[in-house]
């Protein structure tokens, strides 16, 4: 039974709707705000106690584009952890393509990398016991219905893989979308590399959907925000996305439900909303086990 929970980018948006729904759960008497602000995380903090009734939640400072910070949160820690959420993410900032000290673009340390090690670090630690969720995207395998392109690689090589941690592979864009959906399916193909490697732990990959009242565009420009902000409320009165409820709960789902097997990317299955499916189904290369392993590989090369 799953009692406590880490969660990244808990302070807004998903993480914290995420946080507020698993604390009618009872049984959960431990969730972790994994945040970057130590002034948001305890406005959350606050909040979620009053909104809950439950005084269950604690902070934990962790920016995950920052591996020292990462080490650090996992050090703090005062007793292991039965399931980590893998929420934090977004474009990476109006530098979306600056590099990091390891070397990596910024979009892809904010999405990926410092999950990846985050996860490495608890697993190494005995601090994480039966569950990890990684927040996925229908972007990593292309939806046609918005215009997003499938990932395409010619070899699905470690070498190529790194090239899409490097940013080298869409070096000429300067749109953050175009890059997101490659890091995303870097990251499905790499939890189901980790299902098969422990398998006393449960991988899964679940998307949120498209999901209004989230973060996810606050580093883009102002008028982009405004551009996409506003095309999301037009989308949701034509039920083409969802609240940032519906995105929560496909998390608690992912979490608390066990049919949600291990190893296994779920998503819509038409679109960005309506019914879950394995996405496996609509894009076979994320059910290949050397792209799986190839892309681990790749991530941990930057660890």
């Amino acid at each position: 039974m799953i009692k406590s929970v880490l969660i990244t980018g808990a302070n807004a948006g998903l993480g914290r709707e995420c946080a507020k729904q698993l604390a009618e759960y009872q049984q959960i008497n431990k969730i972790y705000l994994g945040c970057r602000n130590l002034h948001k995380a305890k406005e959350a903090q606050a909040e979620l106690v009053s909104e809950t009734g439950r005084n269950i939640f604690e902070v934990l400072l962790i920016d995950v584009a920052d591996q020292q910070s990462v080490k650090e949160a996992v050090k703090n820690l005062d007793s292991p952890i039965d399931a980590l959420v893998m929420n934090a993410g977004g474009t990476g900032g109006k530098e979306f393509y600056n590099k990091t000290p390891e070397g990596v673009t910024q979009i892809f340390a904010v999405n990926l990398l410092g999950h990846a090690l985050l996860t490495n670090e608890l697993l190494k630690a005995n601090k994480l016991t039966q569950a990890a969720i990684y927040a996925g995207s229908e972007a990593a395998r292309g939806v046609k219905e918005m215009g997003m392109k499938r990932p395409k690689l010619k070899s699905a090589s470690v070498e190529e893989f790194m090239q899409i941690c490097e940013g080298e592979l869409y070096a000429s864009t300067k749109d953050a979308t175009v890059p997101y959906g490659p890091i995303k399916y870097m990251g499905a193909l790499w939890m189901s590399s980790m299902a098969r490697e422990f398998p006393h732990i449960r991988f899964v990959t679940m998307s949120p959907g498209a999901t209004v009242g989230t973060e996810g565009f606050n580093t883009l420009s102002l008028f982009k925000q405004y551009m996409m902000k506003g095309m999301m409320r037009i989308m949701l009165l034509l039920g083409k996305v969802h609240k940032v409820e519906v995105g929560a709960k496909r998390y608690i789902d992912a979490l608390l439900d066990t049919s949600f097997r291990t190893g296994i990317f779920y998503g819509s299955e038409r679109g960005l909303t309506g019914p879950l499916g394995e996405q496996r189904k609509l894009f076979p290369d994320l059910d290949n086990p050397t792209y799986q392993d190839n892309a681990k590989t790749a991530i941990n090369r930057f660890i």
